[in-house]
């Protein structure tokens, strides 16, 4: 099989990550969830008490930090944080890091830095639009607010954490405005990538919709 990159974008829980690792596993390629990558900033940024409106230290931080992808986990300096960049806190902060361009400069440097290397699929916000813009497949998936907010938080619960429904809706509308407003790589569809509505289709139906539409 050729090296192949395969984009997937789209807003806060329209799916991109779960159905990214199945077409993955599914092709026998590496995932790369560029999203995490930008919550690992996040969760360092907290944890040392950093200042997340303070554009140069937290680009600062996010240059010290070594962010790295090993059996479809992510490890930051050297450890995993699976679970800790999945807080409610993280999410409530990590379109305000996302949006910083040098943060976005350092991320997407990695990014396109493991994608030479081998075939991938990334998913993520401006994987077709501006990290790989002449990747082989780009796709983007949508869902109204409501399923995306729903799928948030039943994951979030699942977890363990205490979250409201409403709060997790409006936190998801907000991350679209910050996401698609911001003035650097914002969150927008590339316009030769497949839109796919994953309101109401099942992970299994939108990851074979991917697959349908890739010639190996």
């Amino acid at each position: 099989m050729k090296k192949l990159v395969i984009a997937v974008d789209g807003p806060a829980g329209a799916g991109k990550s779960t159905v990214s690792k199945i077409v993955a596993e599914k092709l026998g390629i590496n995932y790369i969830d560029t999203g995490a990558m930008y919550r690992a900033v996040t969760y360092k940024c907290l944890k040392e008490g950093v200042d997340i409106s303070d554009e140069k230290v937290v680009s600062d931080m996010a240059a010290k930090s070594d962010i790295d992808f090993r059996d479809n986990s992510i490890y930051l300096d050297g450890k995993s944080v699976n679970d800790e960049i999945r807080t409610v806190e993280v999410s409530s902060n990590v379109s305000d890091v996302a949006k910083i361009r040098e943060v976005r400069y350092q991320m997407v440097e990695v990014q396109r830095r493991i994608g030479e290397k081998s075939s991938v699929i990334l998913d993520g916000r401006d994987i077709g639009s501006y990290v790989f813009p002449n990747a082989d497949y780009k796709f983007y998936l949508v869902a109204t607010a409501e399923e995306r907010g729903n799928r948030r938080y039943k994951e979030m619960r699942e977890k363990g954490f205490e979250v409201n429904l409403e709060d997790v809706i409006r936190d998801i509308v907000k991350r679209d405005e910050i996401d698609s407003n911001r003035e650097f790589a914002p969150l927008v569809k590339a316009d030769d990538a497949i839109e796919i509505d994953t309101t109401g289709l099942g992970i299994d139906e939108v990851a074979n919709k991917i697959i349908e539409n890739i010639k190996l």
